[in-house]
C-alpha cells in the first residue's frame, strides 16, 4: 500500500517590535520541524534468475531534529542534533516507506553584524543515520519482489543554511528557518523474496539524498538582557582646573592613528602649562564583545594612551589607568553593536 504524506510550513507572523541580534556565548537548545523531499533513489534486485533495477521516486514528507550546542561568543557554534525524516516511495509499479533517524555533529558560524535584527548563519556536519525501509515491493513482468523490514546504518553528511530571528522582550530566545540538505555515504542491502517461488533476493539502495526545509525555535542560555536606557547624566559645574581629550580607536584595535598621537602630544603639552597634579587615563569600547573581552580591551587601549603621553614627558607617577570596558557608554546602543564613539580613550588633567 503507498501513503502519501505533506506537511503544512507555519507561516510565522510579524514581530511587533525588532530585537537585537547577538552572538550566543554558552549552552543553547533548539528544535525544527518541517518538510524532507527525497531524490529518486536508485535500487538493484538480484536474484538466482538474475537482476533488475529501477530509480524509486518519493513523496515530500516530515522532518525533524532538535539540537544541543555551545556557542563561543564570537559567532562560531559546535552542536549535536538529533534527526528524523520520513518519505514514501511513490509511483507505477512500487511502493513502501522509508524513515532515517541519526545524530549529527554540526560546527555552524552566525554572521552577527551582517544584518539588522536577524542573524544569517551556515553550516556543516557528519554522523551517523539509521534507514530503515518498510514495505518496499515493486513488480515487474509478472513478478513481485517485497524485502523483509529490517534497518540498515549509513555514515551521514550535511549542508546547513539558515537565519535566527531574536524574538523581543525574551533575551536568548530566537525563530529560526533554514535549509538542509542530507545526504547518505554508501550503498545499504536488504533481504527479500520474488514470487511466485519465494526466490530469495537482495536489494540495494543507492543514492539517497534529502532536501528539508525547517522552522523552529532556539534559547541561549544566560543571554544578557538588553540595557534599560542610560539615563540623562545630571549637570556637573564645570570645574576651572579640569581638562579632557578624547582619543578614538578602529573597532577591535588598540593602536593609535596618527591624528591619536596629535591629540595626546597635545594632552602631553598642555600638563606642562597648567598646573596638574594628576592625570587620569580611561579606556572604554562599544558592545560588539563579550564583556569580559571588552574590559581586557580597554584596559590595553588605556596603556597605549599613558605609554604616548610618558613619552611625550609626562611623568609616570602622575598618571592614573583605568579600563570601564562597555560601561559608560558615549552614545547608548544596544548589545552588539560597533560604535566609533565609544570605543575611546578619555585623559582628564586635573
Amino acid at each position: 500500500m503507498n501513503f502519501r504524506m505533506t506537511l503544512a510550513a507555519a507561516t510565522l507572523l510579524a514581530l511587533p517590535v525588532a530585537a537585537n541580534a547577538q552572538a550566543i556565548d554558552g549552552l543553547y537548545v533548539g528544535g525544527g520541524l518541517g518538510v524532507n523531499f527525497m531524490q529518486s533513489e536508485h535500487a538493484t534486485a538480484t536474484s538466482p534468475l538474475g537482476s533488475f533495477s529501477k530509480d524509486l521516486g518519493t513523496s515530500a514528507g516530515p522532518g525533524l531534529v532538535v539540537s544541543l550546542g555551545y556557542g563561543f561568543g564570537n559567532g562560531l557554534r559546535a552542536e549535536i542534533e538529533g534527526d528524523y525524516r520520513y518519505n514514501s516511495f511513490s509511483g507505477t509499479g512500487y511502493g513502501g516507506q522509508e524513515q532515517k533517524f541519526g545524530g549529527m555533529v554540526n560546527v555552524l558560524y552566525d554572521f552577527v553584524d551582517m544584518v539588522p535584527y536577524v542573524t544569517p548563519y551556515v553550516g556543516v556536519g557528519v554522523g551517523y543515520m539509521d534507514v530503515q525501509d518498510r514495505n518496499l515491493h515493486a513488480t515487474a513482468g509478472g513478478t513481485t519482489i517485497t524485502t523483509n523490514t529490517n534497518t540498515k546504518g549509513s555514515f551521514a553528511y550535511q549542508a546547513i543554511i539558515g537565519a535566527a530571528f531574536p524574538v523581543p522582550g525574551v533575551p536568548g530566545l530566537a525563530v529560526t528557518g533554514e535549509y538542509r540538505f542530507l545526504g547518505l555515504a554508501g550503498d545499504r542491502t536488504y533481504g527479500g523474496v520474488a514470487n511466485p517461488g519465494a526466490i530469495p533476493v537482495s536489494v540495494k539502495m543507492e543514492d539517497n539524498y534529502n532536501h528539508a526545509v525547517m522552522f523552529g525555535v532556539r534559547y541561549a542560555f544566560g543571554a544578557a538582557p538588553p540595557p534599560a536606557p542610560a539615563p540623562a547624566p545630571a549637570p556637573v559645574p564645570a570645574s576651572p582646573v579640569s581638562r579632557s581629550y578624547l582619543v578614538f580607536f578602529d573597532w577591535d584595535k588598540a593602536v593609535l592613528t596618527d591624528r591619536a598621537r596629535q591629540i595626546v602630544a597635545e594632552a602631553a603639552q598642555a600638563s606642562t602649562k597648567v598646573q596638574t597634579t594628576q592625570i587620569e587615563v580611561n579606556g572604554y569600547t562599544d558592545t560588539s564583545g563579550t564583556p569580559k573581552y571588552n574590559m581586557g580591551l580597554s584596559l590595553r587601549r588605556a596603556n597605549v594612551v599613558a605609554a604616548e603621553l610618558v613619552k611625550d614627558g609626562v611623568p609616570k607617577n602622575v598618571i592614573s589607568i583605568q579600563g570601564f570596558g562597555e560601561t559608560h557608554l558615549l552614545v547608548p546602543t544596544g548589545p552588539g553593536v560597533r560604535e566609533p564613539q565609544n570605543r575611546r580613550v578619555e585623559i582628564i588633567l586635573k
